[in-house]
């Protein structure tokens, strides 16, 4: 097989079809693991960048954060799950809430945030991974400080294990899941025990806080500013959502059973997120939280080594590594799924796009790029993560409060009003305060915009229409046609009055030199959403002012034409022969009415469809202008 025959193999249908229905599902709680490696995987640096960032006030700040999950992202996920059960999220249903081009521009804007919190994942769980590798007591001094080298490594293995072909496995994920939260009970009790073993240590805890702070209340404005960077505690919902088509049952038990992941996970992670961040702000000094400190990035496998041993130290070690090197896995995955969801229905993916392998090797590039930008530094490349994570959760809370009050619902329209504020206090505080997380997304933004409209540009003069459906009265007008040629006018729908189809009818016959009696049939084509790429086309026949029309709505004329042409030959069996007027105009502007509007110098547009669409000159519709 040829390098771009491996590389193309298993390429998925032009459509941008979906398949939203895996081989075989499973419960709710089997799924919730399958999210769960993204979500609880955060417990491997969480704790440590709540320290680093709020100092003696994690265990505040993190309260606040668990509030917000509760009460906050938890009920909006789980209104986004009921009106997006099919894996689509929030950004499906921002797409619906706007009209055109404006909703396809939003989606574009958020997958640019998307691949920002994704690729983040994959890049910071792997230095996350490598600090934890580093940091063992076992592992050989010749290789410290390799930081960058063996988090391109993981970021490779991973990306050469998708270019094999990966599946994500349940299994493993249920049995990394239940392993790294049976060894976090252990870590995290030990803990506590701990603290409540030495009064002291506590006692210099809260003499920190009332130095520092002069009320409770300043302690808790403090803890407000600095939550923002406490975001990457939420990052596990939009997952937790995009994997619901895997959840089993029909859609009303998918609901349900993805309702309870939701609300079961962020349960299980606040809990561990509130006694986590007593233990670590208590037990662990404040400069081993700091870059080259032994707590950097991996504050609860300090605990397990100090207080449990190295052995377990580093059976926790080993835990954590799987699960991290596994939540870039699960982020892979999301990535592969989410570009043949929305980019090829746009029209805006070149063909490799929709093949897995050449996604992986763009994606491992970039993340390789990332890695390198940022040192491999889990706290450093926390800015432009929770950038990417909490721009996702303020589309959904936005996304649902418009939803509701669309619906009337006014009391919970204000309720998730609040909460888009918060939210949005949240990511500008987070942009002002790390702004290169920002301009990673404006880039990734910007990137998607442009290749998507270069893509949409290459392809638009495919057929991009799906199926075509004759109504009774069109069938009845091709049925009714004597035999012999198949002759199409067609028109630009005005007043659409007698004298409209006469003029039309006799100037075509005079430049063409056809007879009177020759058998003439009306085509039709009006604009509809000219943003959608790919359409499928219901065609209606009448007969008005004694002329036999075919009537259609579609997103592009000419690519329709094209299309109803092939259609009436491989129905009727006779090449119809179609007859349009010049167009006139500047051809830049028409270049772009076409584009993006879906009209332009219709004759020359169409003449290219076909001959595009087929090879053998014979079989081609014939195209007359006059």
């Amino acid at each position: 097989m040829s390098l771009r025959g491996w590389l193309l193999q298993g390429l998925q249908p032009s459509s941008g079809k979906h398949d939203e229905h895996p081989g075989k599902r499973h419960t709710w709680w089997q799924v919730m693991c399958l999210t769960g490696v993204d979500y609880f995987s955060t417990l491997g640096y969480q704790p440590g960048i709540a320290a680093l960032a709020a100092g003696a006030l994690s265990p505040i700040a993190t309260m606040m954060l668990v509030a917000l999950t509760l009460f906050g992202a938890l009920p909006t996920y789980r209104v986004v799950a009921a009106e997006s059960p099919n894996g689509m999220g929030s950004i499906q249903m921002l797409e619906r809430l706007l009209p055109s081009w404006w909703g396809k521009l939003l989606v574009l804007v958020l997958l640019g945030f998307v691949a920002t919190a994704f690729i983040f994942t994959i890049t910071l769980s792997a230095s996350d991974a490598t600090a934890h590798v580093l940091e063992n007591p076992f592992f050989p001094e010749a290789l410290k400080g390799q930081q960058v080298p063996i988090t391109l490594l993981l970021v490779a293995a991973l990306g050469a294990i998708f270019l094999r072909g990966f599946s994500e496995a349940i299994g493993l994920a249920i049995a990394l899941v239940a392993v790294y939260l049976t060894l976090n009970v252990v870590v995290v009790g030990k803990g506590i025990l701990e603290v409540l073993a030495s009064p002291s240590l506590v006692d210099n805890w809260q003499n920190a806080l009332t130095t520092d702070y002069s009320s409770p209340l300043a302690m808790i404005a403090v803890s407000a500013i600095v939550l923002p960077k406490l975001a990457l505690g939420l990052s596990g919902f939009e997952t937790g959502v995009a994997v619901m088509p895997q959840i089993e049952g029909d859609l009303a038990q998918r609901i349900k059973g993805a309702k309870r992941l939701l609300t079961v996970a962020a349960l299980i992670m606040s809990v561990f997120l509130i006694f986590s961040s007593f233990a670590t702000a208590i037990l662990i000094p404040h400069k081993e939280f700091e870059e080259g400190g032994k707590a950097s990035g991996r504050a609860l496998a300090y605990l397990a080594h100090q207080y449990l041993g190295d052995w377990f130290g580093t059976a926790y070690d080993i835990s954590t590594i799987a699960i991290l090197w596994f939540a870039g896995a699960s982020a892979m995955t999301g990535l592969l799924n989410i570009v043949p969801r929305y980019l090829p229905r746009y029209g805006m993916a070149p063909d490799w796009a929709r093949a897995v392998r050449p996604l992986v090797l763009v994606f491992t590039a970039i993340s390789f790029v990332i890695t390198i930008i940022f040192g491999a530094n889990v706290e450093s490349q926390g800015g432009a993560y929770a950038t990417g994570v909490l721009a996702l959760i303020l589309s959904a809370a936005l996304a649902v409060t418009i939803s509701v009050l669309r619906q009337g619902r006014r009391g919970p329209a204000v309720a998730f009003g609040v909460i888009t504020l918060v939210l949005a206090y949240a990511f500008i505080v987070n942009v002002i305060d790390r702004p290169d997380g920002l301009g990673i997304a404006i880039f990734f933004v910007i990137a998607i915009v442009v290749s998507s409209v270069v893509s949409r540009a290459t392809r638009s003069t495919e057929l991009r229409v799906t199926r075509i459906d004759l109504d009774e009265a069109a069938r009845k007008i091709l049925a009714d046609l004597p035999p012999g040629e198949l002759r199409i006018i067609a028109n630009e729908p005005d007043a659409r009055d007698a004298a409209e189809y006469d003029e039309k009818d006799r100037e075509t016959r005079e430049y063409h030199h056809l007879p009177d009696d020759e058998p003439m049939i009306f085509l039709e084509v009006t604009l509809g959403d000219t943003s959608e790429f790919e359409s499928e086309v219901h065609v209606r026949g009448e007969e008005r002012h004694g002329h036999r029309i075919l009537t259609t709505e579609s997103a592009t004329v000419a690519n329709t034409i094209a299309a109803i042409l092939f259609h009436l030959r491989d129905t009727t069996g006779t090449t119809p022969h179609v007859y349009f007027h010049w167009a006139e105009g500047n051809p830049i502007g028409a270049l772009l009415r076409y584009l993006f509007f879906g009209g332009g110098d219709v004759p020359p547009l169409t003449r290219e469809v076909i001959r595009q669409a087929e090879p053998d000159l014979r079989r081609r519709p014939h195209v007359h202008v006059g």
